[in-house]
């Protein structure tokens, strides 16, 4: 069985790449520069196909986050953090997901509770810290 969980994303995120990519259209648009808002249009949709990609499933006994796998027994803790590193996640309201020895990931799925309760099912030994 397959849960797929969708990446939450900050208002602030959606206003940024409105602003940022909005008024190049729109000039090309006064300025009657037509390629120039349909390239700036297309940036739009690929980055909004991007973000609509950020998902984290849970197939079996594995926690899927892009092309990174990871066996949700190896799973030691899952914390509540606003780190802001480069990571699969479109809200900087996140968790991480120490497993492994050394590993981690930060994600920030848009139902959190239900996906930790998930994650629980399957590894009820998981240190949960959500302060």
């Amino acid at each position: 069985m397959m849960k797929v969980y969708k990446s939450k994303i900050d208002w602030w995120l959606i206003i940024l790449i409105g602003a940022l990519f909005g008024y190049p259209i729109i000039e090309g648009i006064i300025s009657k520069d037509y390629l120039m808002s349909l390239v700036f249009f297309g940036l739009v949709i690929l980055i909004f196909l991007m973000f609509w990609s950020i998902q984290y499933k849970i197939v079996g006994e594995q926690l899927k986050v892009w092309t990174t796998k990871i066996d949700i027994h190896s799973i030691k803790k899952v914390y509540r953090t606003n780190n802001p590193l480069s990571s699969p996640a479109l809200s900087l309201d996140r968790i991480a997901i120490v497993y492994n020895k050394y590993d981690e990931i930060l994600i920030s799925p848009k139902d959190r509770s239900a996906f930790i309760a998930e994650l629980l099912s399957i590894n009820p030994s998981i240190e949960v810290v959500l302060q």
